[in-house]
């Protein structure tokens, strides 16, 4: 049924359009047939009574004032023959008596109506033979002397074909059938008109709408006429205004908080470096034990805290480098297997208790920039153990298509709520948790490293439990590979 159904405005306003000419023809078609079949069956009707009326005034005179059967049979067939064009038969009855005459009466109930009264009954039947006008007459005597304007008993019947004025509405019909097709046929071009006058202002709107979806907040749309199309498009532009406003707010706002993180990260980078010289040599002296305890304690978490905020100092100038688009690749040819050994061995990581590897055995060697993948996978590595469970397992595989690194650990998985939100920078699935050990930046900078490659990286959960999380990069062949 869908299918048949139209689907694009313009069709269903067309279709609309000819359903409501259709309608209206049918309606106006189905009045003026009932008026005109109506009208042209009284007029038969009438003209009938009447010319029946005149032939029985003019021939009744002639019968004997005791007419026997003889006398009625040669009435009926004198009334016969003065019906002309109209062809009636006729058929007489003496006092509710038997008919006599050529006409057969099959309506018993016109036959009890004439019984009584002086008044002209007709009846409209359908036969196997067609349509028939049956009329009961009863005779009155006109000019007999005392007996004038008497009932006479004598009821004449005429039965009449109404073949005629049934060719007459049939006619009548086809005329309005061959009327009504034409003008839904030209019904079609009003309607495509009257669609596409409708139907501009909103091509317009959802041209504009697209362009506004694209990024041309300056759009606008001329307002012509004072319909409801033209308030839309008043309203649309007034829309259009508001999220250029808003846009330009948002963007001078956003420049403003990159502007300011990137400075306050420069700023905070000098002292901090100062702060780490003197925090590494104290931590040569609380190690030694030469301090007291208190103070060694005192300088071990200072220490600690130092690192962290220069930790974060440095994600927030990476972060700013990427949003500014300052940041370069420096593409190298290295072995697959070297990258990833490098990252476990310069961050300490055992195998295989903090981490497997499963590294392809061929080694192939990729044109990538080192040092970022080696921050792509030490923030998953380091993520997916602090979050989640050791061991770690390192999966990579290379086709001539891409170079596909899994980082799953053996923890519970990400909660859904938190799975859409893993890379957004600063978010916390704990709200409660104000502090953590990295800066919320980690996983967002380790997508910031796989797009600048032109790869990707997602995060989903195994089906076994545990979070995993697949970086796959373009394959670069490196100089030496002759491919």
């Amino acid at each position: 049924m869908s299918r048949l159904y139209p689907r694009g405005l313009r069709p269903r306003l067309v279709v609309v359009f000819l359903l409501v000419a259709a309608l209206s023809a049918l309606i106006t078609a189905t009045l003026t047939f009932r008026q005109a079949r109506s009208a042209i069956l009284a007029r038969t009707q009438h003209g009938a009574v009447d010319d029946l009326r005149l032939q029985v005034d003019s021939l009744v005179s002639d019968l004997p004032p005791d007419p026997t059967a003889t006398d009625l049979r040669g009435f009926a067939r004198e009334l016969d023959r003065a019906s002309g064009s109209r062809e009636w038969r006729t058929a007489v009855s003496r006092d509710g008596g038997p008919l006599i005459g050529t006409a057969r009466i099959g309506s018993s109930a016109l036959r009890t109506a004439t019984k009584s009264g002086d008044t002209t009954f007709y009846q409209r039947v359908e036969y196997t033979g067609g349509p028939q006008l049956l009329i009961g007459m009863p005779v009155t005597y006109r000019s007999r002397g005392e007996d004038a304007g008497k009932p006479s008993g004598l009821v004449v019947f005429a039965v009449l074909s109404l073949d005629g004025e049934r060719a007459d509405i049939s006619a009548l019909i086809t005329a309005a059938w061959a009327g009504a097709v034409p003008a839904l046929v030209l019904g079609v071009i009003p309607a495509l008109f009257a669609a596409r006058r409708v139907l501009r202002p909103v091509r317009h709107l959802r041209a504009a709408a697209e362009k506004i979806t694209s990024g041309a907040l300056d759009t606008r749309l001329a307002v012509v006429g004072r319909d409801e199309l033209a308030a839309l498009s008043g309203t649309f532009n007034t829309m259009a205004a508001a999220l250029e406003r808003d846009a330009a707010e948002l963007r001078r706002m956003e420049a403003n908080a990159r502007r300011f993180a990137a400075d306050v990260s420069h700023e905070l980078r000098t002292p901090l470096a100062a702060m780490a010289a003197v925090t590494d040599a104290l931590d040569e002296d609380a190690r030694s034990g030469t301090l007291p305890p208190e103070t060694a304690d005192a300088v071990l978490l200072i220490s600690d805290e130092t690192r962290k905020l220069a930790g974060m100092v440095e994600d927030l100038m990476e972060i700013s480098r990427f949003d500014a688009g300052a940041v370069v690749l420096h593409l190298d040819d290295v072995s697959l297997r070297t990258v990833i050994r490098k990252t476990l061995q310069l961050r300490g990581w055992r195998e295989p208790n903090e981490v497997i590897t499963e590294l392809p055995d061929d080694d192939p060697r990729i044109r990538v920039d080192a040092r970022r993948i080696d921050v792509v996978l030490a923030n998953l590595i380091s993520n997916a153990l602090r979050h989640g469970a050791p061991p770690v397992t390192v999966r990579a595989t290379a086709s001539r298509e891409a170079v596909v690194i899994r980082v799953a650990d053996s923890g519970p998985g990400i909660p859904d709520d938190v799975l859409p939100h893993i890379f957004d920078r600063f978010y916390k699935a704990d709200a409660s948790r104000t502090r953590s050990a990295g800066s919320g930046l980690g996983l967002a900078i380790a997508m910031e490293n796989a797009r600048l490659h032109h790869g990707t990286l997602t995060a989903t959960n195994l089906p076994g439990g545990g979070a995993m999380f697949t970086v796959t990069l373009p394959y670069r062949p490196s100089k030496e590979d002759p491919s």
